[in-house]
């Protein structure tokens, strides 16, 4: 099965308007894999990578400066909380090992002193010894969009499920913020994506 424009189109009227949602971001090494990560969960509503954590103003891939890779994601407050998101976090990379490279370092960050102390719960709550995290906990300053050559990268690496959006008019704007392309996204990488299934695919067997 593959997405149906009509479908697409639907699923992304249908979603929550970005007023409705809130946002937090994450560095957890190449931003490809947690793009799909969080794209894939029941609540995510859109997601978006870039750069991170750094001084350098408009950092690109080439010219990173001390920006890491990060993802930044749109959820619905009504089916996921802050806290939810931390917790698939810290299950999708190892806090105890920080990258040298700082491109590719973890960094949780938070918007609010709530935020933070949520973080500071999820890890005083593991089994891992004190001391041993070295995933930063960091307020966000900003965050610097990346290329589009980024967005949505395994969607858009696979051709027969980007033509569908292709069909129903998507830039590469409309592309990156579309709920639709978090969730194929996620499907193109091989995660269980619900969503995929139930909403955005067509099966002929069913005509």
């Amino acid at each position: 099965m593959t997405p149906y424009p009509e479908l697409v189109a639907d699923y992304d009227e249908s979603a929550p308007d970005p007023a409705a949602t809130e946002t937090t971001t994450f560095a957890l090494g190449c931003f490809w894999g947690p793009d799909a990560t969080f794209g894939a969960l029941d609540g995510v509503v859109r997601t978006r990578v870039g750069y991170a954590g750094g001084t350098k103003p408009d950092p690109t891939y080439h010219a990173l400066g001390d920006h890491s890779e990060a993802v930044q994601v749109d959820y619905d407050p009504a089916e996921l909380d802050y806290a939810d998101l931390v917790a698939v976090a810290f299950e999708h990379h190892d806090p105890r090992s920080q990258p040298r490279k700082r491109q590719y370092q973890h960094v949780v960050f938070h918007g609010t002193d709530a935020e933070r102390e949520a973080v500071e719960a999820y890890v005083a709550a593991s089994d891992w010894p004190d001391g041993a995290v070295e995933t930063r906990i960091e307020r966000i300053d900003a965050f610097h969009v990346a290329e589009t050559y980024h967005q949505t990268f395994h969607l858009s690496s696979s051709p027969g499920l980007l033509r569908p959006f292709e069909e129903a008019g998507y830039d590469d704007a409309a592309l990156r913020e579309s709920p639709a392309a978090a969730k194929v996204n996620a499907h193109a990488a091989g995660k269980d994506v619900p969503a995929f299934d139930d909403a955005l695919t067509y099966d002929p067997r069913q005509s």
